[in-house]
């Protein structure tokens, strides 16, 4: 029996064997107006979906005052459901169509390689929604992640906090204060990691396995472990000497990584959005994210490898590159420290533009939508849960099929589908904060619906970060500037079917 059918054998028995537990939420159903309402000040809308993203500053210890009467976990055996599996594997199917009709080559594809990344990213999301000792693998993951979220917040407080209360006083509880540092103060600590070579190690293993099992080149797997810890561009720097001999489809794959992974950053960021102050639902959240991440690897593998197909010569050796590691501690941390200062003032200056430019698109909207009645339209076929026209509401019924197809409520799709749409065109930040602010408002009928959102949404697959590559592995590889170029919307389109992917499978698994 070879390896795919193996995984395959695996998948079905613990698919249909299994009796464990997995997290589900109860959520009051009631409907609110989409977020960033024209009607109203701008500023105030912005405050209300990031007073949701106030960062804790209790340890995971303390339970005290926490409101769960929103979301609340609790254990509920798995219920196999044949519809639910159709469904998910017409989305499979259909995910990997998609990417066929725009495949380069489709004769050179690898089915076998298609067949083992499907395999290992089931094996991944029954793991993480089944398995009791590979939940408490991410689940530790998930705890180191908040507990560093902890120690941000201590040097936090400590420049922002009021000498007569001491703490942050409510006007300081702004997105500025408690959600950027935390992007200075992982990359400073990636840095020292990269220094002491921790970091390398994980990556070489997980390249080691990937090369074994998915045929891949040295150097792309270098890259692709190396997305799920560091940035789109900071993950290429390890193999910048491998950059200008790489070959079309191992550019592509270096691309499509890129897009479709998280950084440690900004993984941390969105732990805040979505968990709030409950330590238990900022764990399950830290889980699923860190799955998300891992689970996007052979997802790009298999998404890439049918886009531009490997039919060169590679070779399997590789060698991490040292640039920029740091001479000491100190200069690592120096390093680090710039950097992250760096992306959180992009981060800053990025939302800042495309929240003004979103409340302008809607108010115009708006008024069209008064001229030509459509809001009273549209407020009639949502049944009062959009009032007006907006973006939302066009990104949400332009991608709506497609979240059908992947297994979505069909109540939700097109909730999810405005927030894809808003991670498309305004990146994963927005698309994670419009998500915050729509589960605290109790307002998807699935609390599925919430799960899979967060797997659709990670990666940083918008036409920024297209922008981002070709400027940043370009001036890293000059000679391939040309095929970065013309690989952007291709990438694009990887990285986002990657996200699909996963959160189609983890839609099978989650009950």
């Amino acid at each position: 029996m070879n390896i795919t059918k193996k995984l395959i054998f695996y998948f079905i028995i613990i698919l249909f064997s299994g009796n464990y537990s997995i997290f589900a939420y109860n959520s009051e159903k009631v409907f609110v107006d989409t977020i960033f309402d024209p009607d109203h000040p701008v500023t105030e809308n912005i405050d209300s979906a990031l007073l949701l993203v106030k960062s804790a500053s209790e340890t995971l210890s303390d339970t005290s005052n926490i409101d769960t009467s929103n979301l609340i976990p609790e254990k509920n055996p798995y219920k196999f459901d044949i519809l639910v599996l159709i469904r998910g594997l017409l989305g499979m199917l259909v995910i990997i169509l998609l990417a066929y009709i725009f495949s380069e080559n489709r004769k050179a594809i690898s089915w076998k390689v298609v067949g083992i990344g499907l395999g290992l990213q089931v094996l991944l999301a029954i793991g993480v929604l089944q398995v009791p000792f590979i939940q408490s693998v991410f689940e530790f993951g998930g705890k180191l992640f908040i507990k560093v979220l902890d120690f941000t917040n201590e040097g936090t407080r400590f420049l922002f906090k009021s000498y007569s209360s001491g703490v942050i006083e409510a006007p300081l509880q702004t997105f500025a204060i408690n959600i950027l540092p935390t992007i200075i103060f992982f990359a400073a600590l990636t840095s020292v990691m990269f220094y002491f070579g921790i970091i390398q190690k994980v990556v070489l293993f997980m390249a080691w396995i990937m090369i074994r099992l998915l045929k891949l080149s040295g150097a792309e797997s270098l890259v692709v472990a190396a997305n799920i810890f560091v940035g789109q561009i900071e993950a290429p720097l390890m193999v910048r000497p491998y950059l200008e001999k790489m070959n079309r489809s191992e550019i592509l794959m270096i691309m499509t990584a890129g897009l479709a992974t998280m950084a440690g950053g900004v993984l941390a960021v969105y732990i805040n959005f979505l968990g709030g102050n409950d330590p238990v639902q900022r764990l399950l959240f830290a889980k699923h994210l860190i799955a998300a991440s891992v689970m996007a690897a052979p997802g790009v593998v298999i998404i890439s490898k049918i886009l531009v197909p490997q039919t060169e010569e590679i070779t399997k050796d590789v060698k991490v590159s040292e640039d920029r590691i740091g001479k000491n501690v100190l200069d690592a941390i120096n390093i680090g420290t710039f950097e992250g200062l760096k992306l959180a003032v992009n981060v800053a200056t990025m939302l800042l533009v495309f929240l003004a430019f979103l409340a302008m698109i809607n108010y115009i909207f708006l008024k069209i939508g008064n001229w030509t009645h459509l809001n009273v339209w549209i407020s009639d076929i949502s049944d009062g849960r959009y009032t007006h026209l907006s973006l939302q509401v066009i990104l949400g019924y332009l991608f709506s099929p497609l979240m059908w197809i992947i297994g979505i409520n069909f109540h939700d799709i097109t909730l999810v589908g405005s927030l894809l749409g808003e991670k498309l065109i305004m990146t994963e930040f927005m698309g994670y904060i419009s998500l915050s602010s729509l589960k605290a408002g109790g307002v998807f009928t699935d609390p599925k619906s919430i799960i899979m959102a967060t797997y659709i949404l990670c990666g940083f697959a918008n036409f920024a970060s297209v922008g981002i590559q070709i400027g940043g592995i370009g001036a890293l590889a000059p000679g391939k500037r040309v095929l970065l170029a013309k690989f952007g919307m291709k990438a694009l389109l990887g990285g986002t079917l990657a996200s699909l992917l996963s959160a189609t499978i983890v839609g099978i698994i989650h009950s």
